[in-house]
């Protein structure tokens, strides 16, 4: 079969494509960290002063983000999910809705988001119950920290940069890595990541919980 090799009819298909772009995939919505939070800690019977004693956090703190007027950070959200005993994953799904077939395949819009300014981080995974291993798609803005805070937890933990750049302290040390270099630690060790370049960092990583 003849095809056409006209340089215009070339010129105007390469234009039309220019003028109407491939659509974005969409974007997972944010969910509510304060109703969440609330379910979580009344279904376990405890008190906001309770829960504030168990994760170190604020009795405040704990109030105000059970009413969406403060965002938690990273470190502050990983101490409230430790003292739950769940992970990420189960914190940002809804286990009672789960499907008896546990989900196999994510779209980018299935990915539980988590906006605290200037780090997002979606979180893979339907929310099941006793989910061992959590990944996340992690984006740093420029300046993106995950706070002064050092994170620790048990597990494991472990990523790869895809693009950008990121400084990463585990104890004593840090290193900053760039894309294509990676990183593997015990997450008992107190860490932090922060963006120290000028252009958003992309991270995909995965840690394993002892939940």
């Amino acid at each position: 079969m003849r095809t056409s090799t006209h340089p215009k009819r070339q010129a105007k298909t390469a234009s039309a494509h220019r003028d109407h772009p491939a659509p974005a995939a969409a974007l997972p919505p944010k969910p509510d960290v304060g109703a969440r939070l609330k379910t979580l800690r009344t279904e376990r019977n405890l008190s906001q002063r309770d829960l504030a004693a168990m994760s170190g956090v604020t009795n405040g703190m704990i109030s105000m983000i059970e009413q969406n007027k403060h965002s938690p950070s990273v470190a502050t959200l990983n101490r409230i999910t430790d003292a739950l005993r769940i992970s990420f994953g189960e914190f940002f799904g809804n286990v009672t809705d789960a499907p008896s077939q546990p989900q196999i395949f994510f779209q980018a819009s299935d990915l539980k988001r988590l906006i605290d300014g200037k780090v997002e981080v979606r979180v893979v995974g339907d929310g099941r119950s006793g989910q061992a291993l959590q990944i996340l798609h992690e984006i740093y803005q420029p300046g993106g920290d995950t706070g002064p805070e050092m994170l620790s937890h048990p597990g494991e933990e472990g990523g790869i940069v895809i693009s950008g750049e990121v400084e990463i302290f585990v104890g004593e040390t840090h290193r900053k890595l760039v894309a294509g270099d990676a990183y593997y630690f015990d997450s008992r060790i107190p860490h932090r990541f922060r963006n120290c370049g000028a252009a958003p960092a992309i991270l995909v990583s995965a840690s394993t919980s002892s939940h």
